[in-house]
């Protein structure tokens, strides 16, 4: 990727207006950016963005190749004694009856996949009673066929809920409202939702179980991740690079703390019980490391959202006055940065006392101190996760706040002194308004 086609639009010194609509009265391409946004950047400036994105890009690289889990496969399951696989029945007999004193039924089950699909199979017997599942006939379900190779006996045990149609149908009504509203700036979100999916599943994950540095792995796939939903959702821009900026410095400093705080307060990782599952499973893993991981990758989710925020607003501050300063420009920014903050810090506090509110349940009917509950690995594990969430993400507000107001008024000064022959780029309406022609929005994009 060279300068020349990493043009980096900023900010054009004589456009205030919004990007007018094409004269079918239909959005464009670029609806929702100013006209200004579509106009180059100084040379020198798009150059210098260009390289230290560039630069960025060849350490992810480098980063990757030395940390990618060559060669590593997740290991089997130990098959020695039995082996078990998933699959979907449908309830078609439930008898209630009394084993021993105790309320149960009896259920029967066609099995709809697999060596005995088709077939009906009896569950061993399920109780019933508060907190117990619940079945009725034409209930689908997944159950566990478990075949012992001792004596080659089958036995099929009640595993799940059947829920995949539901999700498949909740998922694609999800992708279909994003793209119906957002249109193709939705699908381009889906587009890097998508590839960090990738990320995760190829990269990061494996990359923790192979034991390299948790740490490192987190931060260049969180990185790798910043750069791909930034870029592929919001278009090769300046707001965007400022943006991926301060974004990548607000990951540095919360892995930073995070390594810090969490060798302070002394905490293992060892508190969730799905350490205890995965050890189950065979799988060593560095809990603490994985601890770190959750951290890093936990705050990149909000992250995104307010560094192009705060970089979207320098822009339209800039573009409805351009003769406004450095200063005043950061100052506005900040002013509503400091609104972004708390309203986020609270979103991020609620995300994760939502998903610890059993837990927190728990220690109210126990009637324990909250001195003694904070201080308990499982909650302090949460506190720690919050807190640092939390300065990451004010930390991003005014670095990514002074990028902006920098880059923003550097390139006006530079505009400032280079004549532009606008009338080669616009074309005038009827009610006197410009319209970009299409070599302007050509050249906005590099």
């Amino acid at each position: 990727m060279s300068p020349d086609h990493l043009d980096l639009p900023v900010e054009d010194a004589t456009s205030h207006a919004p990007d007018p609509v094409h004269r079918d009265g239909g959005a464009g391409p670029h609806d929702g950016h100013t006209e200004a946004e579509l106009q180059r950047a100084s040379p020198a400036l798009r150059r210098l963005l260009a390289l230290v994105v560039v630069a960025i890009g060849v350490v992810l690289v480098l980063a990757v190749l030395r940390l990618f889990p060559y060669g590593y496969s997740a290991p089997a399951p130990d098959t020695s004694l039995a082996s078990s696989q998933n699959v979907p029945a449908t309830v078609v007999k439930v008898d209630a009856k009394n084993c021993g004193g105790d309320s149960c039924v009896a259920v029967t089950v066609r099995v709809d996949d697999g060596p005995d699909a088709g077939q009906t199979v009896s569950l061993p017997d399920m109780s019933t009673g508060p907190g117990m599942t619940t079945l009725a006939v034409f209930d689908e379900i997944v159950v566990s066929r478990v075949t012992l190779h001792q004596n080659g006996q089958t036995v099929y045990n009640y595993a799940d809920r059947q829920r995949s149609p539901q999700l498949w149908m909740l998922s694609i009504a999800f992708a279909l409202l994003v793209v119906l509203i957002a249109r193709w700036r939705g699908a381009a979100a889906l587009a890097g939702l998508g590839l960090t999916w990738v990320v995760l599943v190829v990269f990061l994950i494996p990359g923790i179980l192979a034991g390299a540095n948790a740490v490192a792995v987190a931060i260049t796939g969180a990185s790798l991740i910043a750069m791909i939903v930034l870029y592929v959702a919001h278009g090769i821009s300046a707001r965007t690079t400022i943006a991926l900026f301060g974004t990548l410095a607000s990951l540095l400093l919360t892995g930073l703390l995070a390594v810090v705080f969490v060798r302070l307060t002394q905490l293992t990782g060892l508190a969730a019980e799905e350490i205890g599952f995965i050890t189950a499973q065979g799988v060593e893993v560095d809990a603490h490391g994985l601890l770190l991981a959750g951290i890093i990758l936990g705050t990149l989710g909000v992250l995104t959202d307010i560094t192009v925020t705060q970089a979207a607003i320098i822009w339209e501050v800039h573009a409805a006055d351009p003769s406004q300063p450095r200063r005043r420009l950061y100052a506005a920014g900040m002013r509503a940065g400091r609104d972004h903050i708390a309203s986020t810090v609270d979103t991020l506090v609620l995300a994760y006392a939502g998903a610890s509110l059993p837990l927190l349940v728990l220690f109210l009917i126990g009637s324990q101190r909250f001195g003694d509950v904070a201080a308990s690995e499982i909650v302090a594990e949460e506190i720690v996760r919050t807190l640092l969430g939390s300065i990451g993400l004010v930390a991003s507000v005014p670095i990514t706040t002074g990028l902006a107001a920098l880059v923003v008024s550097t390139s006006s000064a530079n505009e400032a002194r280079t004549p532009r022959a606008s009338s080669r780029n616009h074309s005038e309406d009827d009610d006197g308004s410009t319209t970009p022609t299409v070599p302007s929005l050509t050249e906005g994009l590099g």
